[in-house]
């Protein structure tokens, strides 16, 4: 399908400008808050695009730590501030990690695959916690991002990073719903309805598997390094089972129906979430609960199957 014809490409297109004109007028918290979303919203997007091929991943967050940490590390340690160069570092290094553990994954399924991706996620955590050079619990900051030779501060600083953010999040999801509306994107729904008959036209399901994790890998990897300059600080938590729970949590409530459903699920959970803490701070676990079960309940197939429903009405 032609770029002119893919409604989902040109939604993506004009969302560019609209979230760079937003970010123009929004109030800090608000715009901070939308940053932050795109960011998560990229690892949610890796989980979702492994749930196409019938694959839950619980451990998403090891990737999206790698993409932090590598990121984190490039600026603390070795002085690496250029945006872009930190950027690649959060997709090469999360890519490679996944290239070697996909091996393994690419042999299992269904609650072993859940399973195993968490146990990597939590040996990760469990490394990060006992390593005092990289602060421990604690984490560390970044130093103030650069591009391309231009070193904002203050406000400047703050828009350029949330516009780096806006961009490579968009850019990434355009470049996600390519591969899924290509022979090998398709491949992956027909692994999830019936893997054998997919293993006796010729292809291995095996590799397919293998390409969706590195790929899931690298989406999460950027949304990493991005919420790093995003907060300017990196902390194990971000491999944790609740990071990743989040992620899925976020790929359910939205559904797997398009690319840009991850990055609004994201969003809109963030805001549920912030006026729960506030107007109900000691039972806000059990507001977001509840919301996820009225999800399940009414959309099956995620929020995002309202846009579809209306779409299938016109």
């Amino acid at each position: 399908m032609s770029f002119a014809k893919d409604k989902t490409l040109i939604g993506l297109a004009l969302a560019i400008p609209a979230l760079l004109a937003a970010g123009a007028i929004l109030p800090d918290w608000l715009r901070f808050l939308l940053q932050v979303s795109l960011a998560s919203g990229l690892a949610a997007l890796g989980v979702t695009l492994q749930m196409r091929a019938g694959l839950v991943s619980f451990g998403q967050g090891l990737y999206f730590c790698l993409g932090g940490y590598a990121a984190g590390m490039a600026g603390h340690f070795l002085g690496v501030t250029d945006a872009f160069v930190l950027l690649a570092l959060g997709v090469l290094v999360p890519s490679a990690v996944a290239v070697l553990l996909g091996f393994l994954m690419a042999r299992y399924r269904e609650i072993f695959f859940a399973m195993l991706s968490l146990a990597f996620s939590m040996i990760l955590y469990g490394i990060l916690v006992k390593a005092e050079a990289l602060g421990s619990t604690d984490g560390f900051n970044l130093p103030k991002a650069t591009f391309l030779g231009y070193a904002p501060s203050g406000a400047a600083l703050r828009f350029a990073t949330y516009a780096l953010t806006c961009v490579a999040a968009v850019t990434v999801a355009m470049a996600l719903h390519r591969y899924l509306t290509s022979p090998m994107g398709f491949i992956g729904e027909a692994i999830r309805e019936n893997e054998l008959r997919v293993e006796y036209l010729g292809t291995s399901p095996r590799t397919i598997v293998h390409v969706k994790y590195v790929i899931a890998a690298a989406v999460s990897g950027v949304g990493g390094a991005l919420a790093a300059l995003s907060v300017g600080h990196i902390d194990p938590d971000m491999a944790y089972w609740t990071t990743s729970g989040n992620f899925v949590f976020v790929a359910l409530l939205s559904g797997t129906g398009s690319v840009a459903a991850p990055l609004i699920g994201a969003f809109l959970l963030e805001l549920v979430r912030i006026y729960a803490v506030e107007y109900s701070p000691y039972t806000w676990q059990m507001i977001l609960g509840a919301t996820m079960l009225l999800v399940i309940l009414f959309l099956p197939g995620g929020l995002w199957s309202l846009v579809a429903r209306r779409g299938r009405g016109a």
